[in-house]
């Protein structure tokens, strides 16, 4: 089920975009620690608040109606752009549930966006003549107190077991599973303390937050601008460990035949549900190893020429779930990740980002994050597994993918 579409606003909404002299940094332009908007990397990137308009559609047909609703959206904006770049003009932050049910998802419009491309700086306002809001201090949070979440640690070395038994059967060749956990304060968290530390330890990620859920991702799903579409594929993961060096570690993530399955289900699955909707796709033939502070991961980066109809929202209609947070063959991977995970993933691992006017823009999948609700923070992490995992090796991937935000809560 889809909810119905929100009216949009009232008729003669005007956006301005101008340079912003001198050139910023986008997240110190973030003036409070709530209702924070964000899409960055090393330094570029684009940062919003206030709120025009807001959209939560539901069920498998979330993106379409997403669509739907900001071409009517945009269709109604007089639009005055004196930059040009990708990203200015009107622009909606996004993030999508991971699931059809219960599914809520939203689409936001802020009344101000600040954004950086190089040595450009720019602002959109919807309502220019509104007072500025004044830049409140970061606050850094209190310690945090850990708790299991709604699916534990040892529930989560049960589920990865039952996992690769039922893949051994013939059940899947790819499942992800992921497990949470809870942090509290003592205070509301200043989400922007977190983008801050992200940013700065993952400047090769891309650092999120729409809606409360905050993160630093390495993985693009989808960029849209003009004709070209681009993805970065991860899947098979290592981390550091004592004794072996990176080169090491990277020789054996590539020599590994568990990690190069699970890697090439992934590329697969994403090449064939984009593959009608381009002209000409490029798919890489080896992986190569992208190296972050926590973790290395099998990368391969896919790029196409796409038809002038497919917008962002729609192909990332197409290719959501790929197998890299979902599994393959698809049908069979989500019944086991709802058998067995037992828990609401909500906006974890489903598309994050922005999209523009055109219908251009930059989606990742929202990995490394955790859901911010005042002082109570849910944090999630996920690894694919495939028939040779073995669960205290999946235990232990998956609390390296929590440390880039429990490094960040605790500063």
């Amino acid at each position: 089920m889809t909810s119905a579409p929100v009216p949009t606003p009232d008729a003669g909404l005007r956006a301005r975009t101008r340079v912003l002299t001198p050139r910023a940094e986008p997240l110190a332009a973030l003036p409070g620690p709530t209702n924070v908007l964000a899409w960055t990397r090393a330094g570029d990137g684009v940062v919003g608040w206030g709120e025009v308009a807001r959209f939560e559609p539901a069920g498998p047909g979330r993106f379409a109606a997403a669509d739907a609703w900001w071409r009517e959206f945009v269709g109604g904006v007089e639009v005055r752009d004196e930059v040009g770049l990708p990203g200015t003009g009107p622009l909606a932050f996004v993030s999508m549930a991971f699931a059809d049910e219960p599914g809520r998802s939203v689409v936001v419009v802020p009344r101000v966006v600040v954004g950086r491309r190089g040595d450009t700086t720019w602002v959109t306002e919807f309502d220019p003549h509104e007072p500025a809001a004044p830049v409140q201090p970061v606050r850094r949070p209190s310690v945090p107190r850990y708790a299991e979440g709604e699916l534990s640690v040892s529930d989560y070395r049960a589920a990865v077991s039952e996992a690769v038994a039922r893949m051994r059967a013939g059940a899947a060749d790819k499942v992800v599973l992921a497990h949470d956990l809870t942090a509290h304060t003592d205070e509301p968290v200043d989400q922007r303390f977190l983008l801050h530390n992200l940013a700065a330890r993952y400047p090769g990620c891309w650092t999120f937050a729409v809606d409360g859920l905050v993160g630093a991702t390495p993985e693009l799903l989808l960029r849209r601008g003009a004709d070209l579409v681009t993805s970065r594929v991860l899947a098979g993961t290592t981390w550091p460990r004592a004794g072996a060096s990176g080169d090491e570690l990277a020789a054996e993530l590539l020599a590994s035949r568990k990690d190069r399955a699970e890697h090439e289900y992934a590329v697969r699955s994403l090449a064939e549900a984009l593959r009608p909707f381009c002209a000409e796709l490029s798919v890489p033939d080896e992986p190569h190893v992208l190296r972050l502070p926590n973790v290395l991961h099998l990368a391969s980066d896919v790029s196409g020429r796409v038809r002038e109809d497919a917008s962002l929202l729609r192909l990332a209609e197409a290719v959501h779930p790929t197998a890299a947070v979902g599994g393959t063959p698809t049908a069979d991977a989500l019944r086991l990740i709802t058998e067995l995970e037992r828990m609401d993933r909500g906006r974890y691992a489903g598309p994050v980002g922005w999209v523009d006017a055109r219908g251009d823009g930059e989606l990742g999948i929202a990995l490394r994050c955790a859901e911010v609700d005042g002082a109570a923070v849910r944090l999630f992490a996920g690894c694919g597994i495939v028939a040779d995992s073995d669960p205290d090796r999946e235990v232990e991937e998956a609390a390296a993918k929590l440390r880039p935000i429990r490094d960040a809560m605790e500063g």
